[in-house]
């Protein structure tokens, strides 16, 4: 059973909920009546994998789940445990499967930093049945948990906590015995500053009131509660899933034209630290990929970004990103380059041969015209409206149109332009 918590024991140890009624948040993963729950609370658990961010209660769930389960509930971290550990523990468990009847539930906290030949070895007893696995990782399990693991346990994704829920946890922790039992005095505005600067974790949140009360006493006001906490904890880890999920919600917000919420974005980006050279890469591909010839100047406006940047640096350079950042997401968008460049790539896999027709080989040497090197050719500019016919396409290759303009921005006149100039080629054939 849980031993009751000491006084000197950090407040986020202390409020750790010591039953699923207890558990704030999580809803969609714990709440009445979802499969996980009547599992816990039916003993009937199965190897699950909990991923999410910091504090968001993946070994609180494990707590929970040993209080309530009668089998054999056995923790190891992976920091500090190695193939060895591992297998005593699974050793232990299969003698006590196979002798006693009884069942193993064993928690792996951050199971991520097992190396393959670690979660090789756990493998079989997970498969088996041997143990019931809990798994807790920061990381995103499937990329960073065997996949033969992962397929043989159901991954639940544990979501920050909202505001109102760390309100919950907050409010508890003042007036719970085991926090500190109705003697702190605190308004429910500095309240919300805490809840609101902790970032959906519940630890860095508990840890604020705690620093708050012993910092300022406990009695005080949200100016002195937003004295000590001028800034909010950001969750962002620059090479990892954060990185990846944040520019690429950015790019789709771009795409889908919403230039408020593509500055949120960017400035997530730049105030996590991320590189802001990198963003400009990403604006710069945008620009070609998702806006084309929709409105060239989209590229123009990003190189110039770029450039300024570079002459500027940081802070000011923040700019540029925003300005270019605006002017991507309200630009007409077509992706027909894209198109165009796909199309051709296809067509160049199945073409068995890519010869250059004589009439469009330069013969640059004496004896190459007699050949029938360029023998043929029209100028272009010679001709009364700008416009020849003639085959342009690789030798026995059927014409074909890759590039598809759309209607939208200046890609319509596009569009137009080259409409007019199949009406003359096909007035000239």
């Amino acid at each position: 059973m849980m031993e009751s918590a000491s006084i000197t024991e950090p407040l986020a140890f202390r409020m750790r909920p010591r039953s699923l009624t207890e558990f704030v948040g999580q809803r969609e993963i714990v709440g009445e009546g979802t499969p996980l729950r009547t599992a816990i609370e039916s003993d009937q658990l199965s190897s699950v994998i909990l991923a999410g961010p910091p504090g968001t209660g993946k070994t609180t769930l494990a707590k929970i789940i040993a209080e309530v389960t009668k089998a054999q509930f056995v923790q190891i971290n992976a920091v500090t445990s190695g193939v060895k550990d591992l297998k005593e523990v699974c050793s232990e468990a299969e003698r006590l499967r196979t002798g006693f009847n009884e069942r193993t539930v064993l928690f792996i906290d951050e199971i991520h930093r097992f190396n393959k030949a670690q979660q090789d070895a756990l493998l079989p007893y997970v498969e088996s049945g041997v143990v019931t696995l809990i798994g807790a990782t920061t990381e995103n399990p499937y990329f960073q948990v065997n996949a033969a693991l992962v397929s043989r346990s159901k991954v639940y994704l544990l979501q920050p906590l909202s505001v109102e829920d760390l309100l919950v946890l907050l409010k508890r922790a003042v007036n719970d015995p085991h926090g500190f039992n109705g003697t702190v005095q605190i308004s429910a505005k500095a309240l919300q500053h805490i809840a609101t600067i902790a970032n959906g974790d519940a630890r860095i949140a508990l840890n604020a009131l705690e620093l708050a009360v012993l910092t300022v006493g406990k009695k005080m006001t949200v100016q002195q509660v937003e004295q000590l906490f001028k800034s909010r904890s950001r969750r962002y880890d620059k090479s990892g899933e954060d990185h990846y999920d944040t520019i690429s919600a950015f790019i789709k917000t771009l795409r889908g034209s919403d230039p408020d919420a593509a500055l949120v974005w960017l400035f997530k980006m730049l105030e996590s630290g991320e590189e802001p050279r990198f963003i400009l890469r990403r604006m710069a591909i945008f620009a070609s990929e998702d806006i084309g010839n929709a409105d060239p100047r989209a590229l123009q406006i990003v190189v110039s970004a770029w450039q300024a940047f570079e002459f500027v640096g940081l802070p000011e350079g923040e700019y540029f990103l925003a300005h270019a950042c605006v002017y991507l997401a309200q630009a007409p968008k077509s992706n027909a380059v894209k198109r165009a460049m796909m199309g051709v790539k296809g067509f160049l896999q199945r073409a068995s041969t890519l010869e250059v027709p004589y009439h469009l080989r330069n013969a640059p040497m004496k004896g190459m015209a007699e050949q029938g090197y360029g023998k043929g050719y029209q100028y272009p500019h010679d001709a009364e409206r700008g416009v020849v016919a003639g085959h342009y396409f690789p030798i026995g290759a059927v014409e074909q149109d890759f590039y598809d303009p759309t209607d939208r921005g200046f890609e319509a006149e596009v569009r137009e332009r080259l409409r007019r100039v199949k009406q003359i080629l096909r007035e000239e054939s």
